[in-house]
């Protein structure tokens, strides 16, 4: 059975106020899109994601998250925008449609909408009203109203997507959600446990609430790396990224570069991906002698996949040659290139084994590195 996600992004979202639409201002240092995206990619039982974006934006090239993540263009409303991420879809057995504005979705609740879907043609998450409610007149209470069996609803609705394909195509417009359009269509749908944290970004104090809720729920991950290449033919080593004249060469399938081979497995470990060898496995011909950057950019893209970013890199090189103090500095800057930082987030240092060991006879190089994750 496979399942599809839609976020649909591609409204206007002026109430929100700022210079952009909502979904691409940010909260916590991500903008609305990529965390509602990342919520799905990262999610084990979601095989595609498509994002519905505004012509416009894709025009400007707003978006800029990982490659899997399909993008089609959204229509004059939001039951068109959905009808095309259908139509992206493709071949799917079930599909969840989510709103960007609400970023915040936790994962315990996909996973309560999907379970849901295996019970009902159609499962949406919503809370039941607590407060009192009131009817009104001139800014004066005019009466009051029966709370019992209303719900406030979220999203992502989910349903069997050959069901909602057709709900869609045969609504004359104008519903408030799939919801909706799914009843008029007879289909049942189940009602799942909402989540008070999933809630709509609608005016600028949502931002500051988000803000709020993200500084309680910050997921800090740390990673270590650790390679060694032995010395062979050659006349220049290439060390985090910068090619450093020697009268011996480092051996190994890629480039041998070992700072940026223990950068590396550094974040596929603070992301529990395994190693190098694991992506891009050495008995595969066409990585023999692919620069190294090659891998230290598919393991950031992968934090930045996962709604994580990068903190710090901290690699530690250990040799007796060449000299690593003089070249550091563009080791620095070459790193944090690659991995999209800022220089100061980036660390490349050495030290000597104390001509003990392999590297203390010069027989190769050895590399220890860190990296800091965060999920804000």
């Amino acid at each position: 059975m496979s399942i599809a996600a839609i976020i649909v992004a591609a409204g206007r979202g002026t109430r929100a106020g700022g210079d952009r639409p909502k979904q691409w201002q940010q909260v916590g240092g991500q903008s609305l899109v990529a965390r509602a995206v990342a919520a799905f990619t990262t999610h084990p039982g979601i095989d595609r994601v498509v994002l519905v974006l505004h012509p416009e934006d894709i025009a400007a090239g707003l978006w800029d998250g990982p490659a899997e993540v399909a993008v089609t263009e959204g229509g004059t409303d939001r039951a068109g925008s959905v009808r095309a991420g259908l139509r992206a879809v493709g071949p799917a057995d079930r599909v969840l449609i989510h709103d960007a504005a609400r970023p915040l979705v936790p994962a315990a609740l996909i996973d309560r909408v999907i379970g849901a879907l295996d019970h009902a043609p159609g499962a949406a998450p919503a809370l039941a009203l607590a407060d009192a409610l009131w009817q009104g007149a001139q800014d004066r209470v005019a009466g009051t109203a029966d709370r019992t069996g209303l719900y406030r609803a979220q999203t992502p609705q989910g349903f069997h997507t050959d069901a909602i394909r057709a709900a869609h195509d045969a609504h004359p417009g104008g519903a408030a959600d799939d919801v909706e359009v799914a009843r008029a269509a007879g289909l049942e749908v189940a009602i799942v446990p909402g989540d008070e944290d999933n809630f709509k970004i609608t005016h600028p104090a949502d931002f500051t609430r988000a803000e709020s809720l993200l500084g309680g729920k910050m997921d800090v991950r740390s990673g270590n790396g650790y390679d060694v290449h032995r010395f062979g033919p050659g006349d220049h080593v290439m060390l985090c990224g910068v090619a450093i004249p020697h009268d011996r060469g480092l051996q190994g399938h890629s480039d041998a570069d070992v700072g940026m081979h223990a950068a590396t497995d550094a974040i596929y470990g603070a992301l529990a991906e395994g190693d190098i060898g694991r992506h891009f496995p050495p008995s595969d011909p066409q990585w023999k002698g692919a620069a190294s950057e090659i891998f230290l950019a598919h393991a950031c893209d992968l934090v930045r996949a996962r709604g994580y970013r990068i903190t710090h890199i901290d690699v530690t090189l250990v040799c007796e040659y060449p000299k690593i103090g003089p070249h550091a500095a563009d080791m620095q800057r070459e790193m944090s290139r690659i991995a999209g930082l800022e220089p100061g987030r980036v660390s490349v240092k050495a030290t000597t084994s104390e001509r003990l060991g392999f590297t203390g006879r010069g027989e190769g190089i050895a590399a220890l590195a860190t990296a800091t994750l965060v999920a804000p």
